[in-house]
């Protein structure tokens, strides 16, 4: 096969592609493992979705590459359901076979016969995705390479050798109805050797009585030489009572001399179990055609662990990545008929306007909603002017839901599959990171300010310009002055490797010193707000200066603490609720 012997629907064909793993509190933080169940039940297919949304590249290439073949699979339901009845029947052939062995079993004849039907049925599956990716209505550069990767495969030599071998070495073994074994005796009649003479598609007949015994008697009876003129008759050899194959020669007289050979009686009598039966018959007889073949088992064997190789592998590879494309299809296309709205990403290079979402929401949120018009989405960019966000706002006004969401938007997009928004144009991330407050058992060793200041070393650190940071409520867990102090550095730090970076806090502040951050620095930080509308939370963001005490106002007279109101006894919004 000319060129790249791996196919992947993951990025294009001949192309490089370096990845970053998202840390795993960052995949929890995003929500992405509660995504990956949402998709699926099945365990083994959870875990392909988790590493695939796992691995980021910041090539834009890549990104809409997936997309378009998402897009594909998931406008064509009918291919899609094709390819999932056809990747059943591979996967199962790859892992299990036609006929189950231990791991150390020596393949016996039969077993290749059957393994010989189990490519026959490559064959057929080659040439299903043949027809089944010629679908003019497919679009995406991913199905039509893999297209021409399966004519690959198909006009390949060995492939072509394959088909030949299978059409001059075997039968399907619903036609092999009897075998021919010829042995050689001594003087004494003993047997000293075996040999197949032909497999046949016809079984033996059962001769007359008198017929019987005339074959039994020697003298004249003698036939000179061993070629066979096609009279012989056949002594059929009936079944014990007790169901014992072994039993019948055992009490034959015929097999009297036969059966005092140690080399027959371990391999054709003995060997054989009471109670076994005729059923069992074939796979006993396997052992005596594996002495008597070999060398040639052993050359059937090699060559068709060359053709799996080539062929069976190399196709099966694929199925996990269109499982993926194809899992999150359905779960899609089934939200999509709740009334949520999903959409193409468009990936662009960075520089200039790195991000621009238009009425976007979190997805993770939308999955515990059955109604879409409870949603509030909004609009927000990244460019020169906007590359920090310090995001402000009333306690659960929904600034981590907001900054969760535009880290979803990245993860999904690059994913390859639809994101939650009207319009999504962005540059890819090299990696996501996420500064959000740890759980309680790792922070006892430093305290919980001395494990956040760590963490966002280690994130500054690994970021670059493709990234995005996402950090809630950062350095609010000391005093106000400690947490600015320590926040207005970590800002001015970010600037300097124009991150990407939305910054939630409780520290208006920040906000309000937005424009100071950004005057010696090429990149900008910009004050983001959840909206307050008379007091109410409105979830819609605004890029502006904080409303912090308007907010507080608003706080204190919904829970009755205002001076007034704690003097006077009035009623509060809380009370009536």
């Amino acid at each position: 096969m000319s060129g790249d012997k791996k196919f992947s629907l993951l990025f294009p064909r001949g192309t490089k592609v370096d990845y970053k793993r998202l840390e795993p509190s960052t995949f929890h933080d995003l929500g992405l493992d509660l995504i990956c169940k949402e998709v699926t039940s099945e365990p083994k297919e959870q875990n392909v979705i988790a590493e695939i949304l796992a691995n980021l590249t910041a090539d834009p290439a890549v990104t809409n590459y997936r997309q378009d073949v998402f897009e594909d699979l998931k406008n064509l339901p009918d291919v899609r359901a094709k390819l999932v009845e056809l990747f059943d029947k591979i996967e199962f052939n790859k892992q299990y076979g036609v006929i189950k062995k231990s791991k150390d079993e020596i393949e016996g004849l039969w077993f290749l016969m059957h393994r010989l039907n189990q490519y026959r049925d490559y064959i057929t599956c080659v040439d299903a995705l043949k027809d089944c990716l010629s679908d003019d209505r497919i679009k995406s550069q991913g199905l039509k390479d893999y297209r021409a990767y399966i004519d690959e495969i198909y006009t390949d030599a060995h492939f072509h050798e394959l088909k030949k071998d299978l059409e001059n070495l075997t039968k399907d073994t619903s036609e092999i109805q009897s075998v021919t074994i010829g042995m050689n005796l001594n003087q004494r009649l003993e047997a000293v050797s075996m040999g197949i003479i032909s497999v046949n598609n016809k079984p033996f007949k059962k001769s007359g009585i008198v017929s019987n015994f005339a074959d039994s008697l020697g003298g004249d009876k003698v036939k000179e030489g061993t070629d066979w003129n096609g009279d012989m008759h056949y002594r059929q050899v009936d079944a014990s009572k007790d169901g014992s194959f072994s039993a019948v020669l055992n009490n034959y007289a015929k097999y009297t001399a036969a059966n005092a050979n140690p080399l027959m009686r371990a391999a054709t009598v003995s060997s054989i179990t009471a109670g076994d039966g005729l059923s069992n018959t074939p796979a006993y007889f396997d052992n005596i055609l594996n002495k008597m073949l070999d060398t040639m088992a052993k050359n059937l064997r090699k060559t068709l662990d060359k053709y799996s190789d080539m062929a069976i592998g190399n196709i099966a590879d694929v199925i996990p990545e269109f499982v993926y494309y194809i899992r999150f299809a359905e779960f899609m296309t089934g939200l999509e008929k709740k009334g949520f709205r999903l959409t193409k990403a468009k990936a662009v290079p960075n520089g200039g306007l790195s991000m621009d979402a238009k009425g976007f929401y979190n997805f993770k949120l939308a999955l515990s909603l059955s109604d879409p018009k409870e949603l509030v989405v909004n609009d927000l960019i990244f460019d020169p002017d906007h590359t920090i966000y310090i995001l402000t706002g009333a306690n659960r006004g929904g600034k981590t839901t907001a900054t969760q969401g535009v880290g979803l938007l990245f993860a999904l997009a690059q994913g390859g599959v639809r994101v939650p928004a009207d319009s999504f144009e962005f540059a890819p991330a090299d990696c996501i990171y996420t500064h959000f407050p740890a759980d309680e058992d790792k922070t006892l060793d430093l305290g919980r300010l001395g494990e956040e200041c760590i963490r966002f070393k280690e994130i500054f650190t690994k970021c670059t310009s493709d990234s995005l940071i996402l950090m809630n409520e950062t350095f609010s867990t000391t005093s106000f002055e400690e947490g600015y102090y320590i926040a207005c550095d970590s800002i001015k730090a970010l600037l300097t490797k124009n991150t990407r970076t939305i910054y939630n806090t409780h520290m208006h502040k920040l906000g309000i010193d937005a424009e100071e951050f950004s005057k010696d620095s090429p990149s900008k930080a910009s004050s983001l707000i959840v909206k307050s509308e008379g007091g109410n939370r409105s979830f819609k963001l605004e890029i502006a200066p904080p409303e912090g005490s308007s907010y507080a106002a608003d706080i204190a007279k919904k829970y009755g603490v205002t001076y007034e109101m704690l003097m006077n006894g009035k009623e509060t919004q809380s009370d009536k609720e």
